[in-house]
């Protein structure tokens, strides 16, 4: 029997389906393509009304294209949307998952509640030998109920994979041959070891002496987590990549209040300009909501002025999506489709012109990067440097999935085009 997984959204999604995936294998399916595979799961994001969209476009096409599947939806869509199946046969929720085969071959929607789950048991099985880069969910769920955010309610209360299990895996993973670790988490702030009570900076501290794969690196961080410790584990780690993802939102303090953001556009500057004196070269990316309620173009302008004026790598634009259930649903202020798009457009703009000039800031420096085995244009392999620079190379099959110095030579069109310094 063969199965086949679609995955949309966060990393910590990326982890939940290797974990289904590696289950299924346990239990002796075999991975297929979308066309042959009698099991099509869908591990769906929802916290867009784009991410719902792709979801049902999905299902309707594999639903249409291979009638004998059946076709389980599941992930934060199924957990918090159970109603809108969009003709799967079946639909499960979080905790479910975890156990996807009791759901084979029935129908209906089976979703309990999520907010007292425990962290899945951690199993690697299935993990190709010689993979480039993991990511590992060590920490899971939410209760901060920003006004625009569905995620605590489809994700839970936080719990965090013991300190333990994660050392355990990281030794695991290295001798399997994985290079890269992405440590990943619904609020990776969050984690705290319930055993001993050590937070996310104890436990960077303690991998820093362990054995692990080579480079580590940290998804979303919380702004108000960054500190002046964390910034100095980051600035003196030897495995730590120098690459921070920050979901900032908003650069207007009287929108960030309405979101429930407890932070302000002050702070966010004072904390990136410390990060860039103390970390040289640091990769400071952004996520930014466009058309939030309420954003005029006053407020507008505040959060375009100050990422314009931060030193910063890149963007993650999303327009404001209204999501039922939570604060923002209901607020006044509703900004006008074609203003979001507009607003998003000028945001991507930016973002292009802040990659660009990253970019040449690397010109003619070297890097240490860990080409993947995926083939560009035809001619091209990829590997990511610390700070999280895509460098491209002439593919050469020996690279693969091994740490190797690259001068990085020049832009052509949008890639940063390197060759391997031999030695």
């Amino acid at each position: 029997m063969k199965f086949f997984i679609h995955t949309t959204g966060c990393k910590a999604n990326q982890w939940d389906s290797q974990m289904i995936s590696g289950r299924l294998t346990e239990k002796g399916f075999l991975s297929g393509s979308p066309a042959e595979a009698d099991l099509i799961i869908v591990n769906a994001c929802t916290v867009t009304e784009g991410a719902e969209r792709d979801t049902r476009r999905f299902i309707a096409n594999w639903g249409q294209n291979n009638k004998g599947a059946q076709i389980i939806l599941t992930g934060c869509h199924g957990q918090v949307f159970p109603e809108k199946a969009f003709g799967a046969h079946t639909v499960i929720g979080q905790g479910e998952k975890f156990e996807i085969e009791k759901y084979l071959d029935k129908r209906g929607v089976f979703v309990a509640d999520t907010r007292a789950f425990p962290m899945e048991e951690g199993r690697i099985a299935g993990l190709p030998a010689g993979r480039t880069r993991l990511f590992f969910k060590i920490q899971d769920g939410c209760d901060r109920f920003c006004a625009y955010c569905i995620v605590p309610f489809a994700r839970g209360i936080p719990r965090s994979r013991s300190m333990k299990e994660v050392i355990n895996t990281m030794k695991d993973l290295k001798e399997k041959g994985v290079k890269e670790v992405v440590l990943t988490g619904i609020e990776l702030s969050a984690y705290r070891d319930q055993a001993t009570g050590i937070d996310l900076k104890g436990l960077l501290r303690l991998i820093e002496e362990k054995e692990t794969p080579p480079r580590i690196r940290l998804s979303s961080i919380d702004p108000l987590y960054v500190d002046g410790e964390f910034i100095e584990i980051i600035a003196k780690s030897g495995k730590i990549a120098k690459s921070l993802h920050i979901p900032l939102q908003s650069g207007s303090d009287r929108i960030l209040k309405k979101m429930g953001r407890i932070y302000t556009g002050s702070y966010i500057r004072g904390m990136i300009e410390r990060l860039a004196t103390s970390i040289d070269g640091i990769g400071i990316g952004l996520d930014v909501i466009a058309g939030f309620p309420g954003e005029d173009e006053e407020r507008f302008m505040e959060t375009y002025g100050l990422i314009d004026s931060l030193d910063i790598y890149y963007l993650h634009v999303f327009p404001f999506s209204e999501r039922k259930g939570t604060k923002a649903a209901a607020m006044e202020g509703k900004v006008p489709k074609e203003v979001k798009k507009q607003r998003v457009s000028l945001l991507k703009d930016l973002d292009a012109a802040k990659r660009r000039k990253y970019y040449e800031r690397f010109l003619d420096t070297e890097a240490l990067i860990i080409p993947e085995g995926k083939l560009y244009k035809g001619v091209y392999m990829r590997g990511y440097s610390d700070n999280y620079l895509p460098v491209y190379l002439p593919y050469k099959k020996a690279l693969e999935n091994n740490l190797i110095k690259v001068k990085i030579k020049g832009i052509e069109g949008e890639i940063l085009m390197g060759e391997q310094v031999e030695g």
